[in-house]
């Protein structure tokens, strides 16, 4: 028989994440800090309107666009939280999860041999789905003394003739870095004089702490080489209800809607009418679960400082991204070794990057009552690696 599958899919490793995860489900008494998934349930009210729309029998196919009323919603949204103005008739498109967005962006918009820039350490989807639309991933390595932010001398060194796209992960997935409205400053005016789109990943934007978060869309010259993600599941606990949109020029766009059509249709129906209700009057909500991560981040850079455990403080997502080179083994070796020795499962750093080596992701996504119960873990296993280093 000849080979069935084919050679460039043959090519893409399956996600890093997933090995510890199929590990953890076959052993008893583990605390995992993996997955990036929170730990609330999605709003009632947010819930209530999902059960009324069964209830109602609006099971029907949505326009490949999604409901006018939710794009309406979106763009009223972004508009008012985050300063830039979209058409919701022809500037969004109500995808399945942010990271169907991810992919039909770079579909519509890449040929074979364009370049995409991506800044890692990063979300795993990135690079298989620039391979999978025939482009040529380019990696920045973000570095810890730069807070894990991008800056403008690493992207202009990366850029060549070839470069099309730059995806920007920010808040990050998985070192919690942020870029404030002067760093995006100087990445714009790079943007506009190379002649650079730039993908927006802004899945995070509600989860930053200090600072609110600024969209590179809102800036002078941006918005019209600009698809902003952004989607549900982080901000309102809609993990499950798979939703999410991405908007951009209408000529982009529209592309994107047609491959959006073939492949999936449309979002779920009463995902769309549960997501109106969440942009409508889940303000409140995002806030308190703002508030409770901020208390688990605070938590863990204390634990960290206790134990003297390196770790960049992040500021946004819900990631803290620890420092392991003192130990002398792999994020992978680590990682199996915290697991089989202490039941606490994270998630090597290179699973996000080969710039991740030397690092763990763990997800504050979780109650302060198993935090707690794994940083004690994970300050004994410390505590043993180091008094084995000494003899």
């Amino acid at each position: 028989m000849r080979n069935p599958l084919s050679k460039k899919v043959k090519t893409i490793q399956p996600s890093g994440i997933r090995k510890f995860f199929d590990i953890v489900s076959e052993m008893d008494d583990v605390i995992s800090l993996g997955v990036g998934e929170p730990d609330f349930d999605t709003p009632w009210h947010i819930r209530d309107e999902g059960i009324y729309t069964l209830e109602k029998g609006r099971t029907f196919y949505t326009s490949n666009s999604g409901l006018k009323e939710l794009r309406i919603a979106i763009a009223d949204y972004l508009k008012r939280r985050f300063e830039v103005e979209y058409d919701p008739l022809h500037e969004v498109l109500v995808t399945v999860g942010g990271s169907e967005g991810i992919d039909v962006a770079l579909r519509a918009m890449l040929d074979p041999g364009d370049e995409v820039l991506i800044p890692e350490p990063c979300y795993v989807s990135y690079l298989p789905c620039v391979v999978l639309a025939d482009g040529v991933p380019v990696t920045i390595e973000l570095k810890e003394e730069n807070q894990f932010r991008l800056t403008k001398e690493e992207l202009l060194a990366a850029i060549t003739d070839k470069t099309k796209i730059l995806v920007m992960p920010f808040p990050n997935n998985p070192t919690g870095g942020v870029m404030r409205k002067k760093d995006l400053e100087e990445i714009a005016q790079v943007c506009i004089e190379k002649d650079i789109y730039v993908l927006s990943d802004e899945i995070y934007s509600e989860l930053t702490y200090g600072e609110d978060h600024v969209s590179i869309a809102s800036l002078p010259g941006m918005k019209e080489r600009t698809l902003l993600i952004n989607g549900f599941s982080k901000s309102y606990a809609m993990t499950g209800w798979r939703l999410g949109y991405i908007c951009g020029p209408q000529v982009i766009v529209e592309q994107m809607t047609k491959i959006h059509q073939f492949a999936i249709m449309c979002a779920p129906t009463n995902s769309q009418y549960a997501a109106v209700e969440a942009l409508r009057h889940g303000d409140e909500d995002v806030a308190q679960m703002r508030t409770a991560y901020d208390q688990r981040r605070r938590y863990l850079m204390h634990a960290f400082k206790e134990m003297g455990l390196s770790c960049f403080e992040p500021f946004g997502a819900f990631y803290v991204f620890p420092c392991i080179k003192e130990f002398g083994m792999s994020s992978d070796e680590f990682a199996t070794r915290l697991l089989e020795e202490e039941h606490v499962a994270v998630v090597p750093g290179s699973a996000f990057g080969a710039c991740g080596e030397g690092f763990v992701r763990i997800s504050y996504a979780y109650s302060l009552e198993n935090l707690k119960a794994a940083m004690e873990r994970l300050g004994r296993f410390v505590g043993h690696l180091r008094e084995w280093q000494k003899k």
